[in-house]
């Protein structure tokens, strides 16, 4: 800021003059040390926005595993394993979660509340449902399944 004054008493300064006074009594200036790297310029980082990470839940995974197993194993009706490997969709579920779980009651009881939602409230046990439809219909319940549990976080 420069402050003007209708009166002043200072005489001007000569910068070259001022300059070369330094110079006189410092001829030979020690070098200031030069910033490291790291301080010398702030590096620009974008910033960016990142999807938070989001665990899948064990219901979810035990659904999800459970799908897997029938898309790799196929799928069965009226039997739980089928000779040839394939299972219905309990016997999926008991593949995927391992052993009773909590996961595995979990999973079984979204699936059996997506089916009845998709196919009516009269089916009380997940075998029967599973006998009764068509593969799509099956793999329909079990898509949705999954979709409520990755909704549901859990």
């Amino acid at each position: 800021m420069n402050t003007r004054t209708q009166t002043t008493d200072f005489t001007p300064v000569d910068q070259d003059l001022y300059a070369k006074a330094f110079q006189l009594l410092d001829p030979d200036p020690v070098p200031e040390p030069a910033a490291p790297a790291a301080l010398a310029a702030p590096v620009q980082v974008p910033l960016t926005t990142v999807a938070p990470v989001r665990l899948t839940g064990p219901v979810e995974k035990t659904l999800t595993d459970a799908l897997a197993f029938l898309d790799t194993h196929g799928w069965a009706r009226y039997s739980l394993v089928h000779p040839e490997g394939a299972r219905c969709s309990i016997g999926a579920l008991r593949a995927a979660a391992g052993s009773r779980n909590a996961a595995y009651r979990d999973a079984g009881n979204l699936l059996l509340d997506e089916a009845r939602r998709q196919h009516g409230k009269k089916w009380e046990t997940i075998p029967s449902w599973n006998d009764s439809h068509s593969g799509a219909q099956v793999r329909s319940v079990w898509e949705a399944a999954i979709r409520r549990a990755h909704h549901m976080n859990i």
